[in-house]
Parts: C-alpha cells; sequence; structure tokens
C-alpha cells in the first residue's frame, strides 16, 4: 500500500533553488515556518489517552521543547469510536472520559497548541470512521473543539481521487471558522507535490517512517527531489522524527535531525518526551538533538527555501546548502559511506561570493572567525558535521 523508489540523489546549484520555485501554496496564513511539535504514533501507535496526552503537555511545557519552538501536541488514530445518527465523530469515552474539547482546552493551558487525526478515505488506518462525506461537519467539529491541527491519512480510499478528496477537506476547514494548519498524508502516492501546494500547508513525500538508518535514507532519497516546491505555508514531508526511540546510534540520529531540518521539513518528535527530564544518558542525547536551537533555526528560517545536495563526489560524501534570510548558508556535510571519511565544502559551490567566512560548527557550538575558501572535516560513518557560514566581504 505504501511503496518507495528510490531515486539517486542530484547535485544541483544554488543558484538554481532561487530560480525553479514555485508560487502555488495554500494561503492561509499557517505554517510559515515547517510545523514543530509532537506526534503520538510512533511510540504509543493506538495506545492513546487522554491521560497520556496531558502527560505529554506537561512534559513538552517543562522539558524545554515549548520554549525550542514545540507547539502542537497531536493525537494520531484510534482515538475515535463511532459517530452519532446526526454524523458528528464520537471519541473514545473509556480513554477519554472528559471529552476531546477539554483536552484540547487543556493543552492550550501549557501554552501549546492542540492536533487531531483522521483519514479522507471510509474508515482510517486501523478500522476507525474515516471523514469519507463527513468533511464538513468533521471540520466543524473539530473547530468547536479548538483544534489547531489536523493530520489526515488516505486508508480505506479505494476509487477516490486524492487531490478531489483533499480539495474538499481544505474547503470543509476553510468554512469551519477556525483556522486549522492541513497535513495532507497520502504517502506521496498521488505526487501530491504538484497540487498540495494548493490544498494543504505539509503533505507527505513518502511512505511512513521507521527507527531505522535505512529508512531515514530512503525518505531522504525521496523527499530531496522536490526542494523546488517548498515555501512559506507549504512544505514536503518526509514523515515525523524517531530521534529518542532507541532504533539508531546518537550519531544516525543527530544526522535525521539535521537533514529534516536542512530539508525544511516539520520537526515533529515521535517518542515519549516525559522521559527527556530523566537524568540518563539517554535521555540527555535525545535532549541534545531534539533541543539544539542552532539547527532548529535551520528548519525554522523565514525564508523557507528546502536545502539541497549541491556535490556528491562520490556520491557517498555529500555536501547540502541551505540559503538563510540573513544572507548566510547552512552547509551539512554527510557521510552515508560504512567508514569515516574527509568531506570539503568549497565556499564557492555552496553559493558564497567572497573568499573568506565566519564559520560556526552547530553540533559542536563552536565558531571560526575567518576560514578561507573552504571548509573540510573528518565526519563520521553515517554522521554529519552541520556548519552555518557567513561571508566575509573581500
Amino acid at each position: 500500500m505504501r511503496h518507495f523508489i528510490t531515486i539517486p540523489a542530484l547535485a544541483i546549484t544554488v543558484a538554481a533553488i532561487a530560480a525553479t520555485r514555485q508560487p502555488a501554496m495554500l494561503d492561509n496564513g499557517l505554517a510559515r515556518t515547517p510545523p514543530m511539535g509532537w506526534n503520538s504514533w510512533n511510540k504509543f501507535g493506538c495506545n492513546v489517552s487522554d491521560k497520556l496526552i496531558r502527560e505529554v503537555a506537561d512534559a513538552i511545557s517543562a522539558n524545554g521543547m515549548r520554549e525550542a519552538g514545540y507547539q502542537y501536541v497531536t493525537i494520531d488514530d484510534c482515538w475515535q469510536v463511532g459517530r452519532t445518527p446526526q454524523g458528528t465523530i464520537v471519541a473514545d469515552s473509556a480513554r477519554f472520559p472528559t471529552g476531546i474539547k477539554a483536552l484540547a482546552d487543556y493543552v492550550h493551558g501549557k501554552g501549546l497548541k492542540f492536533g487531531i487525526y483522521t483519514d479522507a478515505g471510509r474508515k482510517t488506518c486501523e478500522g476507525r470512521p474515516g471523514s469519507y462525506g463527513y468533511e464538513a461537519i468533521d471540520a466543524k467539529t473539530y473547530a468547536s473543539w479548538g483544534v489547531d491541527y489536523v493530520k489526515i491519512d488516505w486508508c480505506n480510499a479505494d476509487g477516490l481521487d486524492a487531490r478531489t478528496q483533499y480539495t474538499i477537506f481544505r474547503d470543509a476547514l476553510a468554512a469551519s471558522g477556525r483556522k486549522i494548519v492541513f497535513s495532507i498524508c497520502e504517502w506521496g502516492s498521488n505526487r501530491p507535490w504538484e497540487w498540495a501546494p494548493d490544498v494543504g500547508n505539509l503533505w507527505r513525500t513518502t511512505g511512513d517512517i521507521s527507527d531505522r538508518w535505512s529508512s531515514v535514507l530512503t525518505l531522504v532519497d525521496l523527499s530531496s527531489q522536490y526542494w523546488h516546491v517548498a515555501k512559506p505555508g507549504a512544505w514536503n514531508d518526509p514523515d515525523m522524527l524517531e530521534v529518542g526511540n532507541g532504533g539508531m546510534t546518537q550519531t544516525e540520529y543527530r544526522s535525521h535531525f539535521s537533514l529534516w531540518a536542512m530539508m525544511a521539513a516539520p520537526l515533529i518528535a515521535g517518542n515519549d518526551v516525559r522521559t527527556m527530564l530523566d537524568s540518563t544518558r539517554t535521555a540527555g542525547d535525545t535532549r541534545d538533538i531534539l533541543l539544539n536551537r542552532d539547527v532548529i533555526a535551520v528548519d525554522q528560517d523565514s525564508l523557507g527555501v528546502q536545502g539541497t545536495i549541491v556535490q556528491a563526489s562520490p556520491s557517498e560524501l555529500q555536501v547540502w546548502v541551505k540559503p538563510l534570510a540573513d544572507g548566510s548558508r547552512a552547509v551539512l556535510l554527510f557521510n552515508r559511506a560504512s567508514v569515516a571519511s574527509t568531506i570539503t565544502a568549497d565556499w564557492g559551490r555552496v553559493g558564497l561570493k567572497t573568499k573568506k567566512a565566519r564559520v560556526r560548527n552547530l553540533w559542536a557550538h563552536s565558531d571560526s572567525a575567518s576560514v578561507q575558501s573552504r571548509y573540510a572535516a573528518t565526519v563520521p560513518s553515517h554522521g554529519v558535521v552541520m556548519l552555518r557560514v557567513w561571508p566575509i566581504p573581500d
């Protein structure tokens, strides 16, 4: 049902990025930078409840995530059990005894925003009621509950046209009386990069992520192709983050987070954020990644350009570049190989017109006042060196 197609990465000039970006977008004024938040699915699947979501909201408001920019707390599948005779969606009263509106109010009280999940088809991926035929009533219900973000899946949609169904939901949300971020989740199956900027604020370009390095590479190779479509209010989505879930090394999680930031991807955490206040090394490692303000700033840059590969020779040793609003460049040295290797970024190749540059290493938190012509570093296997580079006038 959810297929991957691996396409070789291409080296593209920085000038080409600016020349080919597309103007189309959903103009609802939302998601002017990639959405940041948390979603229940990667860690908890169907094991969602009022208690869990409240504890997550408590944690995000206490562990530094809220101050770092994480806003949306989203319940994924399995919160819903049926509909009333009038068609209104009904939450599982055993798991959500005070109802969804009370839960949304609690999340809002923590200075956060509230998100919810549905499906454009007849049923959700876990067999719960879908929104097909109920788009208008669902949108109004979500608005009345105080929903700020809706993720809409594409299961059980045989015979339906994705663009049509998601456009119906777009219009329903627009008529709901509340501004709601619209996340399209049809896994890139219907070429959403060609139509979704007019329909949603973000759209999945790939199948589902899993907590494996091979999955990260597959999603990067797919989503990086559509760099020219992304812009403020309209983002390619290579799926949620797996940082902290235990299936990869610290080096690989750091690369995962860095690549999502370079691709101007939504940063939707998928771990148990409640443990990030623990004193264990694992909790500290996860905090160090998810709360790296320098890397987050690259993702959240107001220029809204998705970074791309400008050098890949050999193909496993890549240089990525993301132009930023203040005239600097984010530069990623990315080693996909199985051994440590030296990677060099030449200032001309990354788009600088000066011979010298000021450089900040975003993971080492170190600064170099003046670097001549190029920057070289030994990058560990599956690792990155991530830089922010400011040109120094000649």
